[in-house]
């Protein structure tokens, strides 16, 4: 009998606020270590936390765009442990009563439950050396959600999977930056292995892992891992690893800690977080359309692809460059195939960020709208994206700078055929004697004679009444 993985995450996701969760200090990345501090986030005596309200309010957004029940009342407790990061010696978390219950995220045909999200403060971070370890307290007290999600992952693939959309999902409504190479966010997973239909085993926990293709292999390897255990007769124990991305494994922390471990108990120096409907329902309002309902909406209103439909929305500022090329444009499937090929072509080759690109969503509308109508073709539009994308110019100024303007006069079309014609006789009988494809090579040089400037669809008339009269 196999054995069938269980699997449940746990999410840390940064909240993007300017100030720390208790204290006025700055959260940006880089500064000069324990630079960005003050007695409070330092744990100096005598020095008292004050909640940050933006943080609370971003907790509820990405509550309700996880269908969460966002609690009235919840409490801030002390989770005591002691490690060298930790000023306090505690770290201020939520535990009996979290901000989020419940809520779920769907992936696909895949739901998965979650637990709660809570609300806490982040500890600073060790720098190992050879000889001694650093201390930087600049990220100790940043807001943080934990995101803990119920076991219902069976796969490494189904994880990163889960862990990606929620990504999209923290991305899309403003809670979290989704920066991992900066810390913004980490999961641990929690992994066990059990005979189907059979009780949860003992599970072991990854901790701090922040790629997807990291999440990934982790959980492939622990599942190995606890297999060869499991068939030869041992016992899995409970515990926590790290995994190695050099070496591909995990490998043993510590023996894992239960919450009792803790000694969790209400922060003494924080009131009972209540928080009113009026202030919910206003907050709700500003949750836009997450990546499964724009899915959905681009398939039905714009009748494009799922596969399409999913690149688009992989990014919220993609999906709103998208959005609005196609309101500008009116034509919805043409701005689809522009952002998808083109658009994200040029900022993955030049590693350039959208809100440094110089085309902006007006500016390839109007381009779609010139070939529409006409004014330039599918060769020209290419031609004249490119230096958009190079000069920031608009699409007009270009056509016209560099004569690129369709030609759909059949006179001049005709007369530019004719000199195809009579330069290539023998390709003329060929077509004549029956070799229809050499039709293509023949339309093709009547574009290059008009440097690609001719209405496609009257070169190709053109050519073939040309080729069927016996005047040609």
């Amino acid at each position: 009998m196999t054995w069938e993985a269980v699997i449940g995450l746990e999410v840390h996701a940064r909240l993007l606020t300017e100030s720390k969760l208790f204290c006025g200090c700055a959260t940006s990345f880089g500064a000069a270590p324990n630079t960005h501090v003050c007695p409070v986030c330092l744990a100096y005596p005598g020095a008292l936390p004050v909640l940050n309200r933006r943080a609370v309010e971003l907790a509820i957004r990405m509550a309700i765009a996880t269908d969460c029940e966002v609690q009235p009342r919840s409490v801030f407790a002390r989770k005591n442990y002691f490690y060298p990061d930790l000023p306090k010696g505690y770290q201020i978390s939520q535990f009996e009563r979290p901000i989020g219950t419940g809520g779920h995220v769907e992936n696909g045909g895949m739901t998965v439950r979650l637990t709660r999200i809570h609300i806490e403060e982040d500890a600073g971070k060790l720098m190992h050396e050879s000889d001694r370890s650093l201390v930087d307290l600049n990220r100790a007290g940043t807001p943080l959600i934990e995101i803990v999600s119920e076991p219902d992952l069976r796969s490494a693939s189904d994880a990163a999977a889960y862990f990606t959309r929620l990504r999209q999902i923290l991305m899309y409504t403003g809670a979290c930056d989704g920066n991992m190479e900066e810390g913004s966010l980490r999961c641990d997973a929690n992994v066990s292995l059990r005979r189907p239909g059979a009780p949860l085993g003992t599970r072991s926990e990854v901790k701090n892992v922040n790629s997807f293709r990291y999440l990934a292999r982790a959980i492939e390897f622990e599942i190995e891992r606890q297999t060869a255990i499991l068939e030869s007769g041992g016992k899995i124990v409970q515990e926590t690893r790290l995994f190695d991305p050099a070496a591909g494994e995990t490998r043993s922390m510590r023996t894992k800690e239960e919450s009792h471990d803790y000694r969790y108990f209400p922060d003494p120096d924080l009131l009972t977080l209540e928080i009113e409907q009026s202030w919910i329902e206003s907050i709700r309002g500003t949750v836009p359309l997450l990546p499964r309902q724009r899915i959905a909406r681009y398939q039905q209103d714009y009748a494009i692809s799922a596969g399409d439909a999913e690149v688009l929305t992989a990014d919220r500022g993609i999906a709103d460059f998208f959005e609005a090329t196609a309101a500008e444009a009116a034509n919805a499937k043409s701005a689809a195939n522009w952002v998808r090929n083109e658009v994200l072509r040029v900022l993955n080759d030049r590693k350039t960020e959208l809100a440094d690109y110089r085309v902006t969503p007006a500016m390839l509308g109007r381009l779609i709208r010139l070939i529409d109508s006409g004014a330039i073709g599918g060769k020209a539009a290419k031609e004249v994206f490119d230096e958009m994308s190079e000069s920031g110019d608009q699409p007009e100024t270009i056509v016209e700078k560099k004569g690129l303007s369709q030609v759909s006069d059949p006179a001049a079309i005709r007369d530019a055929a004719l000199l195809v014609l009579e330069r290539n006789p023998a390709q003329v009988e060929q077509y004549r004697a029956g070799k229809i494809q050499i039709f293509g090579f023949l339309v093709g040089q009547l574009m290059k004679e008009m440097r690609g400037r001719a209405n496609a669809e009257m070169a190709n008339q053109v050519i073939r009444e040309l080729l069927e009269s016996p005047r040609a």
